[in-house]
C-alpha cells in the first residue's frame, strides 16, 4: 500500500514538473509582451487590455471547465488545454515574423490561450485528488502553489535577461515549447493509470447548490464584510499589476523592471513562511487590519519616488503583509461555514474576489494615460502642487495613482479594525 501510494506521488510530482515549467513560460511571455506591448503604443491601457484578455477568459471559463473536469478523462482535458493554448501564442508568433503586428491581433492571440487555460486547470487541479491519498493533499496543495508562483518569483527577471541577449520572438518560442513539455508529461502518467471516468448520477443541480451556498454567505454579515475585502484588495492588487511596468520602463530599463517585479513578489513567500512557522491561532481581524494598514502604506510609498531601490523595498514589504490578509480572511471564513457548503461557498467567493482583477485591469490603464498622467506632466494641473512632492513626467501619475490607492487600503484597514460584523466572526466555534 505504501509503495503505491509512493509510486502515485510520483506521477504527480511528473505532472507538477511539466506544470512548474509551464508556468516559467507563462510568465516570460506575460512580461514579455507587457514590455512590447508598452513599446508599442506607449500607453498604459494597451498593458491592461492584454492582462484583461489573458485573466478575463479564464474567469469566466473556469465552471465549464471545472464541469468538463467532472465529466472527462482529466489528464485528456489537460492535454487538450496545454495544447490549444499554445495556439494563441503560434497566432502571435507568426503575425510578428510577417513583419507587421498590430495590437489587436497580440489581444486576440493572449485571448485564445487564456481560453483554453481555463479547460485546463480545474483538470489539473482534479487529478491531485485522483493521484493522492488524504495525508499527501497538504504536501501537494503547497507544491501546486509554488509552480503558480514562479511565474511571479522566477519568470520576470530570467524574461528580462533573455531580452538583452535575444528577443519576444526567441521567448514565445520558448513558451511554446514549454507546453509541450507538460503535455509530454501527462501522457506519460495517463499511460500508466486507468482513465478516470466520472459518473453523470454523481451530478448535482448546479444552480440549487451555488443558490445554497449564496444563501450561506448571505446569513453572515461578517462573511460579506470579508468577501467585499478580499475584492478590494484583488482590485488594488491588480492595479499594482498592470502599472508598475509603464511607471518603471519610464525612469528604468527592462532588466531592472524584471529585478524589481522578482524581488517584490518575495514578499509573498517570506510572509507565508511567517505565517507557518508563527502558527496564528487568534485575533485574526487584528492581523487583517494590521496587514493591510502596512500592504497601505508601502503601496503609497511606492508612488513617492523614482527611486528603483526605494519602489524595490516598498514593493516587498506591501506584498510581505498581503498573506497575513489572507489568511485571517480565509480562516474566519473556513470557521463560519459548514462543512458540507465549502466547496460550493469557495466557489462563489473565488469568482467574486476575482471582479476585482477585472475592474482594476479594465479601467486603470486609461485612469492612468487619460485622467492623471496629464495632471502630472510638467505643464499639468497638479504640477505646481503634488508635483512638488513627488516629481512630473512620465511615471508621476501612476506614481499617484499608487499613493491615493495605499490611502485607501490604509481606510479600509480602519474600518476592518472597527467592524462588529468581523469581530463576531471570531467567537464562534468551527461549524462541522
Amino acid at each position: 500500500m505504501e509503495n503505491a501510494s509512493h509510486n502515485s506521488f510520483n506521477k504527480f510530482m511528473i505532472i507538477w514538473l511539466g506544470q512548474l515549467i509551464s508556468s516559467i513560460g507563462s510568465g516570460l511571455t506575460a512580461f514579455a509582451l507587457a514590455v512590447f506591448v508598452y513599446d508599442l503604443s506607449g500607453t498604459a491601457t494597451s498593458v491592461s487590455i492584454v492582462t484583461l484578455c489573458a485573466f478575463l477568459p479564464a474567469v469566466l471559463l473556469a465552471p465549464v471547465g471545472g464541469v468538463f473536469a467532472d465529466r472527462f478523462d482529466r489528464r485528456l482535458m489537460m492535454i487538450l488545454g496545454d495544447l490549444f493554448s499554445a495556439f494563441g501564442l503560434v497566432f502571435i508568433l507568426l503575425v510578428m515574423f510577417s513583419g507587421s503586428v498590430s495590437l489587436w491581433q497580440i489581444y486576440l492571440g493572449v485571448a485564445i490561450s487564456s481560453v483554453f487555460v481555463a479547460l485546463m486547470e480545474p483538470a489539473y487541479k482534479a487529478t491531485v485528488t485522483d493521484l493522492l491519498d488524504e495525508e499527501q493533499y497538504a504536501k501537494a496543495s503547497g507544491l501546486v502553489q509554488l509552480a503558480g508562483s514562479a511565474k511571479y518569483l522566477v519568470s520576470p527577471i530570467l524574461a528580462a535577461f533573455l531580452l538583452t541577449i535575444t528577443d519576444i520572438k526567441a521567448i514565445l518560442s520558448i513558451d511554446i515549447g514549454t507546453f509541450f513539455i507538460t503535455v509530454l508529461a501527462v501522457l506519460w502518467v495517463r499511460r500508466t493509470i486507468k482513465a478516470t471516468a466520472q459518473s453523470a448520477a454523481a451530478e448535482h443541480n448546479f444552480m440549487r447548490e451555488m443558490k445554497e451556498g449564496l444563501r450561506t454567505i448571505v446569513s453572515k454579515r461578517g462573511v460579506i464584510v470579508l468577501i467585499t475585502l478580499i475584492s478590494m484588495v484583488t482590485f488594488f492588487i491588480g492595479i499594482l499589476q498592470t502599472l508598475l511596468t509603464p511607471m518603471v520602463l519610464n525612469i528604468a530599463s527592462t532588466s531592472v523592471l524584471g529585478t524589481i517585479m522578482t524581488l517584490s513578489s518575495l514578499g509573498l513567500l517570506v510572509g507565508s513562511l511567517v505565517i507557518g512557522v508563527a502558527s496564528i491561532k487568534k485575533h485574526y481581524t487584528s492581523m487583517i487590519s494590521l496587514g493591510l494598514a502596512v500592504s497601505g502604506l508601502f503601496f503609497a510609498l511606492m508612488g513617492v519616488s523614482t527611486n528603483t531601490v526605494i519602489i524595490t523595498v516598498t514593493g516587498f514589504l506591501f506584498f510581505l503583509a498581503l498573506p497575513f490578509v489572507n489568511t485571517g480572511a480565509d480562516v474566519l471564513i473556513r470557521q463560519n461555514i459548514p462543512d458540507d457548503r465549502q466547496g460550493r461557498v469557495w466557489g462563489l467567493i473565488g469568482i467574486i474576489s476575482q471582479l476585482g482583477y477585472i475592474l482594476a485591469y479594465s479601467i486603470s490603464g486609461l485612469l492612468a494615460d487619460h485622467v492623471f498622467t496629464p495632471l502630472l506632466m510638467p505643464d499639468g494641473a497638479l504640477a505646481g502642487s503634488v508635483g512638488r512632492l513627488i516629481g512630473t513626467g512620465a511615471s508621476r501619475g501612476i506614481g499617484f495613482m499608487f499613493m491615493i490607492s495605499g490611502l485607501f487600503v490604509i481606510i479600509l484597514a480602519g474600518f476592518i479594525y472597527n467592524s462588529r460584523a468581523t469581530r463576531k466572526l471570531e467567537h464562534v466555534e468551527t461549524i462541522a
